[in-house]
């Protein structure tokens, strides 16, 4: 009897802490539920690139149409040569921006300058497109020389003044933190200062 008494208070024992467990786990579950936070779409990086491409996709379909209500019927060969000259001068700028975009751990305001770059140039670009369509020219330089419409010798299209070289464009991406910072600043400055002296 008392072997038979102490079975039933030994099962009766293993069922309660059994139970006991099973709510532990649940009430550990649901603390780690209740502490899991979830974070606005925008504080997401993949997101906020996403958007960034979208708007940049937007933003040359706009500067395409704003370029084809204002083209003008009489180019000439500097008016085309500009064109499709600072074309790809402007597709680099927006490649260097998204890349930059990217990067994780930069400077904020510079990060703010790059969507700036990213999102004007690419409505730049959409207008340089429609001119050229409407002036029935190739849409970009497919000579593959630059710079021939303006008053110094010409060069090859991936020289062009201000434009980062491979080797620059390989240090850029593979920079972290400060230094990042430091070379998108050294390159779209090149950059920008080649751009006025085309335009000037």
């Amino acid at each position: 009897m008392g072997t038979d008494m102490t079975c039933v208070l030994s099962m009766k024992h293993a069922k309660l802490r059994t139970v006991s467990n099973a709510t532990d786990r649940t009430n550990d579950d649901s603390e780690a539920v209740a502490e899991t936070i979830v974070l606005p779409w925008w504080h997401h990086r993949g997101n906020l690139i996403s958007v960034l491409i979208a708007a940049i996709i937007l933003a040359a379909g706009a500067g395409f149409v704003i370029g084809e209500r204002n083209a003008t019927a009489q180019p000439n060969t500097v008016d085309i040569g500009y064109l499709q000259d600072m074309r790809a001068h402007h597709e680099q700028a927006v490649e260097m921006a998204l890349i930059y975009i990217a990067k994780p751990g930069t400077d904020s305001i510079f990060h703010l300058i790059a969507k700036e770059i990213a999102f004007g140039h690419a409505v730049d670009i959409g207008r340089m497109i429609q001119l050229l369509r409407e002036y029935g020219k190739a849409e970009a330089n497919e000579s593959g020389t630059a710079m021939v419409w303006m008053d110094h010798a010409a060069m090859p299209l991936d020289r062009m003044p201000g434009l980062a070289t491979p080797s620059d464009l390989k240090s850029f991406i593979a920079a972290k933190g400060s230094e990042a910072d430091k070379q998108f600043v050294a390159l779209m400055v090149a950059h920008h200062e080649a751009g006025i002296h085309m335009s000037d």
